[in-house]
């Protein structure tokens, strides 16, 4: 609004579920559920788009104090005094290793190699006193990158390079996240609950996004105007057969995968992104049509209305495991 949009209603259409209510987020009553613990958004600028929209949704209680350690802008820490609540922020767009080859790279986006069983350091080493992880990736594989295995060169996307095999993205899609999954699994120490939140769709229309694409709709999609399809349903389908083989695994060790299947809901929200609203009109920046990140107030917020009805969902689980756990030992006597 301030670089001039001239719609608001994005900021009032709430998802409503069939057959239930989500009731409207409560700061108060997610600050008491997380008190003394600690909350890891684990991911690409859509997974810290989430963390910014939860500070918004908390402030109306209180706002945090910055609580880094470490002079790194891909690694944020934030506390909440009064409810000793730690909220942190791990960029990794790709969830695993990987390094930039090229700057520009055969489309001006660069070109990256991605090692795609080898763990990021950078946040794996971090973690492991966390209680809650949001896991998330997505928009980022869909760049030029060269696949690594084993430490050699097993393919590629769009790399455009002699004598490597071009392979779908899904491909290092898969990896990524199995690796990922792999590497919470192996800590020693890690007890907590991981989180994953499912893909959230772009909007370009019109062009992709460094064609001239844009999303200027302004009000939702209804459910017969779409269809997740394509790239999107490959993402999503990806998601939720490597989540399944992770929850399984994560069992054997007594951990906790919880899918934050929120893809349907953002699906339907082309009218909430910043669009070319993201920077005032005669900036001088190269910035394209911002059609995958979220305006604030807006539909991201669902994403964290879904996360603390989940919350409310694991306290009354494990309650529930806790008195059942408490009748067997009464029997056993």
């Amino acid at each position: 609004m301030k670089y001039g949009r001239p719609d608001t209603e994005f900021m009032k259409w709430r998802w409503k579920p069939d057959d239930c209510d989500l009731p409207i987020f409560n700061p108060a009553q997610f600050l008491e559920i997380v008190r003394g613990k600690s909350l890891a958004f684990v991911g690409d600028s859509v997974a810290r788009n989430q963390m910014q929209s939860l500070i918004c949704l908390l402030s109306r209680v209180e706002y945090p104090i910055e609580d880094s350690y470490i002079s790194d802008e891909r690694i944020k820490r934030l506390k909440y005094a009064t409810y000793n609540f730690t909220l942190a922020t791990f960029w990794t767009p790709h969830l695993v290793k990987s390094k930039e080859a090229d700057a520009y790279g055969p489309t001006n986006t660069g070109l990256y190699n991605l090692y795609l069983d080898e763990f990021d350091e950078k946040w794996i080493t971090q973690i492991e006193d966390f209680d809650y992880l949001i896991i998330s990736a997505g928009h980022w594989f869909s760049r030029p990158m060269v696949y690594y295995e084993n430490g050699q060169v097993v393919g590629c996307k769009y790399c455009c390079l002699d004598n490597v095999t071009d392979m779908p993205m899904y491909y290092g899609y898969r990896k990524a996240f199995r690796t990922a999954f792999k590497a919470i699994n192996s800590l020693e120490n890690f007890k907590g609950i991981t989180f994953v939140r499912t893909f959230a769709p772009s909007h370009f229309e019109n062009g992709l996004w460094n064609d001239g694409g844009n999303c200027v709709r302004t009000r939702p999609f209804k459910n017969n105007e779409t269809a997740l399809e394509g790239m999107n349903l490959e993402l999503y389908v990806t998601q939720l057969e490597e989540f399944k083989i992770a929850e399984k695994q994560g069992k054997k060790r007594g951990l906790k995968f919880r899918l934050l299947d929120t893809t349907q809901a953002m699906l339907l929200r082309p009218d909430g992104h910043p669009s070319r609203y993201g920077h005032r009109v005669n900036e001088n920046v190269t910035l394209y049509n911002d059609c995958v990140h979220w305006c604030l107030p807006g539909p991201i917020d669902t994403c964290n209305d879904f996360l603390l009805e989940m919350l409310k969902t694991e306290g009354i689980r494990s309650h529930e495991e806790k008195l059942h756990s408490n009748d067997r030992k009464m029997k056993l006597k």
